[in-house]
């Protein structure tokens, strides 16, 4: 059934400006094939099946993260959002660019320091991650920017938040999409007590261990969530939490390759 939606957030983010006589034209209806509800459902239920199929099968996220990602922008365009709402109006990408570029200038001094401090260093003694520089570079500059980063922004800060924007607003959007963002990392935290010494000494080894390790994980992700959506509001564009997204993840790769060669001294 197809349906005719206005988009009332067209601009991708708040302005903190109602709308006011005169200020311009009437915003154009747009014809949706699909309910924001419905979509959002679709949505969960494609993340669920990529997630397992990442877990199970290595780097498969190469290929099917930006085969899924671009099947939900597709998905989000039959449920009549604009490119703006999906935090890809290309009059975001400057700001967003901008914002990401600061954001990883500052990720990029705090994890040196991290890695440089003995108090801290532990902290980067993560066994995924004990590799060499070719195999360090290709996973920070390759496999994380196109298998996760790639995927996780467009699901969760621009398909899903934009879909539950339109559903209930920015808290709604906000909430839901960071809780669904926590739980997303169930699968791949399963073994992270073993693989990082600082964790795996923290909580130490068997079940109970998993369970606060995964439990903490998710937490986590999900508070990660929050502050990505909030920089999705501010610059109006995905780039910004994904510049954040790829600092955090593709430079403490690159960190921890440095502390495991320094180790080996």
């Amino acid at each position: 059934m197809r349906h005719w939606t206005r988009a009332e957030h067209d601009t991708g983010h708040d302005t903190g400006q109602g709308s006011r006589a005169g200020a311009g034209p009437p915003a154009v209806p747009r014809l949706s094939w699909l309910s924001p509800g419905v979509a959002v459902a679709i949505t969960v239920v494609l993340l669920v099946v990529v997630n397992v199929v990442d877990v199970e099968v290595q780097h498969a996220a190469l290929v099917v993260g930006p085969v899924c990602a671009a099947a939900l922008l597709a998905l989000a365009r039959l449920a009549g959002l604009s490119w703006a709402e999906l935090g890809l109006g290309p009059g975001t990408w400057r700001r967003g660019l901008t914002w990401a570029a600061a954001i990883i200038g500052i990720v990029a001094v705090v994890l040196a320091a991290g890695a440089a401090l003995p108090l801290t260093r532990d902290a980067f003694r993560d066994s995924r991650y004990h590799l060499d520089l070719a195999q360090a570079l290709l996973t920070a500059f390759v496999l994380i920017p196109v298998g996760t980063v790639l995927l996780e922004e467009v699901a969760f800060r621009g398909v899903l938040w934009g879909l539950l924007r339109r559903l209930g607003g920015t808290v709604l959007a906000t909430t839901v999409s960071s809780a669904l963002f926590g739980l997303w990392h169930i699968l791949p935290s399963l073994g992270l007590a073993t693989d990082n010494e600082a964790i795996g000494s923290a909580v130490g080894q068997g079940r109970s261990a998993q369970v606060i390790a995964v439990t903490g994980t998710v937490l986590f992700t999900a508070a990660s969530g929050v502050v990505f959506c909030e920089l999705r509001r501010r610059s109006g564009s995905i780039l910004a939490p994904a510049g954040l997204h790829w600092a955090v993840n593709g430079l403490s790769v690159l960190a921890s390759a440095a502390v495991w060669a320094w180790a080996t001294r």
